[in-house]
């Protein structure tokens, strides 16, 4: 269904942003990598090889969604030197060196330096700290 959906946002010429991320039960499985790889390989092998360049990525760990628990910048580095390797394996390595990944669980101004430091976090994709202004405001300005 995602893999569909995306084939005709392409199609349509605009740029969706392809989330991805495990449950808890699936992190704590130690399953990351193959949530990771199954989820970008299911939309990645199916759209035209030309569109791969105009998608963008997010990692959304589920468990963070809404929980207001927020994976540490370590756990954020290695889900995206993941996605940033399945990219790779699928499309090719300049490709996955020109993707643009983004971090997408529960950013907020506590957390957002520490996240944009971390390896591979090309930015966030805010949630519920984007419905407050003042959060929000905080969280572009250190971006």
């Amino acid at each position: 269904m995602v893999a569909d959906k995306t084939a005709r946002l392409l199609e349509a010429q605009l740029r969706p942003v392809l989330c991805v991320g495990e449950t808890l039960e699936e992190r704590e499985a130690g399953d990351l990598e193959a949530v990771l790889a199954r989820q970008i390989a299911g939309v990645l092998g199916s759209i035209e090889p030309d569109h791969v360049r105009r998608l963008r990525y997010a990692y959304e760990p589920v468990w963070a969604i809404g929980t207001g628990r927020t994976a540490e910048p370590s756990d954020a580095a290695e889900a995206h030197a993941i996605v940033r390797a399945e990219i790779g394996r699928h499309a090719g390595e300049d490709m996955a060196a020109a993707a643009i990944i983004l971090y997408g669980g529960s950013a907020k101004p506590a957390n957002i330096e520490d996240l944009m430091a971390a390896e591979g976090v090309d930015g966030v994709l805010v949630g519920g700290a984007s419905l407050e202004p003042e959060s929000f405001a905080r969280i572009c300005s250190a971006t």
